[in-house]
């Protein structure tokens, strides 16, 4: 399986009073962003068979960028285990118990997806970095039902992946 892990794009600030953490939305600097990742994507080769995304807003609405530049409106679903302080365990879970796919786009939050690729790269989810908001992190895998364990096979900043989709 292939897997990428995307980190939302950029929302409107946390705290602004008019928002809920989770009702925070993308700025319009973050949806043409995000727009421009997602064609690097698209010219790198990225596919995907499904959009897991957490239900967050600014979450959503990456998914539906990504999901828009792909043609694949219908193929997005929402995981509370995306959430920011999802469990990167029971996540890997649902993935093995609800989806049988061959490349799967995760859309979520810091510091979650920074634990879920620490789980996948040295089964450690303690682990210092942080994804920029529109980073992608590509795996691949056999398999996650035996083993919390897959091969990182790049980690590229939204600066790259622009420059990329530009092309």
């Amino acid at each position: 399986m292939n897997l990428y892990i995307i980190r939302h794009a950029i929302a409107v600030d946390e705290g602004t009073p008019e928002f809920q953490d989770n009702e925070r939305p993308l700025t319009d600097k973050g949806k043409k962003k995000m727009r421009q990742i997602a064609k690097g994507l698209r010219t790198l080769g990225a596919d995907f068979d499904l959009i897991l995304s957490s239900p967050y807003i600014r979450a959503q609405e990456t998914a539906e960028i990504l999901a828009d530049v792909f043609k694949m409106k219908k193929d997005v679903g929402f995981s509370e285990n995306l959430v920011p302080m999802g469990d990167p365990d029971l996540l890997i879970a649902e993935l093995n118990e609800k989806y049988s796919v061959n490349s799967l786009a995760l859309i979520g939050h810091e510091p979650q997806l920074t634990a879920l690729i620490g789980l996948l790269v040295s089964e450690n989810s303690n682990m210092d970095m942080t994804l920029k908001k529109g980073g992608v992190c590509s795996f691949s895998t056999d398999d996650l039902h035996h083993t919390r364990r897959a091969t990182l096979e790049w980690l590229l900043t939204p600066g790259i992946l622009v420059e990329i989709g530009e092309k």
